[in-house]
C-alpha cells in the first residue's frame, strides 16, 4: 500500500554527499569499525523491499544488524541521509544498454530497466525526487539517459525535458502497476473476480445502466476481454512510451509539433 511520500535531498548536503561518494569511509586508525555504511544501506534496502518503507527505522535496522541504534547513528546521522544512500544504491543496479545507433531502442531499454527496478523496489515510488541524490550511480543513470538522445537534433533544454518526461511517465505508470498488485494482495480478489462481484450490483441501479455510458461500456468490455483485468499497466507503459518517443521523433524530424521551449511561460 502506498503512503505519504518522503523526500530525497532533505539531509545535510555536505554529510550526505560525502557519504554517497565514500569520503567518510576512508581507512582510519584505531579498532576496526563494527559496521560499514554499505552494510547499513544493504540492510535498509532489504527491509524496505520486504516490509515497505514505513517499516524502515533505525531501530529496525539495528535489530537486523545486531547492534544498538546509537551505533547506526555514528555512521548515518538521519533517515534523510539513509534514503539518499538507498536510492543511489538502487540506481547502481541499472547498467549501460547495448550499443545501438537507434536512439529509440536505447531509450526503450533504459525505460524498461527502470520499470523493472521500480517493481523490484516499489518503495522507490514513495520517495519524491525534486532533489535527486548527488551520488555516483544517480549521476551515471542521468548520463546514460542524456547520452541516448544526444546528437539526434534536440537542443540541450529539449534533451533535458525529454529525459524528465520519460522518467516521469515510467514512474507514474509503475506506481499504478504496483498499487494494482498491492490491491489484489490486500483484497484477495483479482480484477476479474472484483468485476464479477460488482457487475450484478451495478445492473440493479437504473442510473448505472450501460446504455447511458455506451463508450465506457464498449471500451471497458474490449479492454477487459483483451487483458483479462480492469487495467493492464504493462500494456499502458509500452504503448505510452512508444507514443512519447513518436512525439520526440516528430520534433526531431521537423514535424508539425510545437516544442515546449516555444510555449509562453
Amino acid at each position: 500500500m502506498m503512503t505519504d511520500a518522503e523526500h530525497t535531498g532533505a539531509g545535510d548536503p555536505r554529510r550526505t554527499i560525502e557519504l554517497l561518494w565514500g569520503v567518510r569511509e576512508k581507512p582510519r586508525r584505531g579498532p576496526k569499525p563494527k559496521l560499514t555504511v554499505d552494510e547499513i544501506v544493504t540492510t535498509a534496502i532489504e527491509i524496505a523491499d520486504a516490509e515497505g518503507i514505513t517499516s524502515l527505522s533505525v531501530r529496525r535496522g539495528a535489530d537486523k544488524l545486531g547492534v544498538s541504534p546509537m551505533t547506526i547513528y555514528t555512521y548515518i546521522h538521519s533517515r534523510a541521509e539513509l534514503l539518499d544512500l538507498m536510492m543511489d544504491r538502487v540506481h547502481g543496479e541499472l547498467t549501460d544498454p547495448p550499443a545501438s545507433h537507434d536512439w529509440r531502442v536505447t531509450m526503450t531499454i533504459l525505460a524498461e530497466d527502470a520499470w523493472e527496478m521500480y517493481h523490484r523496489h516499489p518503495w522507490m515510488l514513495q520517495l519524491t525526487t525534486g532533489r535527486l541524490p548527488l551520488g555516483p550511480h544517480t549521476f551515471a543513470k542521468h548520463e546514460r539517459e542524456l547520452k541516448a538522445v544526444d546528437a539526434i537534433g534536440l537542443t540541450d533544454l529539449e534533451m533535458d525535458a525529454v529525459v524528465a518526461m520519460v522518467n516521469g511517465f515510467v514512474q507514474g505508470i509503475a506506481r499504478g502497476s504496483v498499487e494494482s498488485a498491492s490491491l489484489v494482495r490486500r483484497s484477495g480478489l483479482t480484477d476479474m473476480e472484483w468485476w464479477t462481484a460488482s457487475a450484478p450490483v451495478l445492473a440493479e441501479i437504473p442510473e448505472a445502466d450501460a446504455g447511458l455510458f455506451p463508450l465506457a461500456a464498449r471500451i471497458g468490455q474490449a479492454a477487459g476481454e483483451a487483458h483479462g483485468a480492469a487495467s493492464a499497466p504493462l500494456h499502458t507503459f509500452r504503448f505510452g512510451l512508444a507514443r512519447i518517443l513518436d512525439g520526440v521523433e516528430q520534433l526531431v524530424t521537423g514535424g508539425s509539433g510545437t516544442s515546449g521551449t516555444e510555449l509562453p511561460s
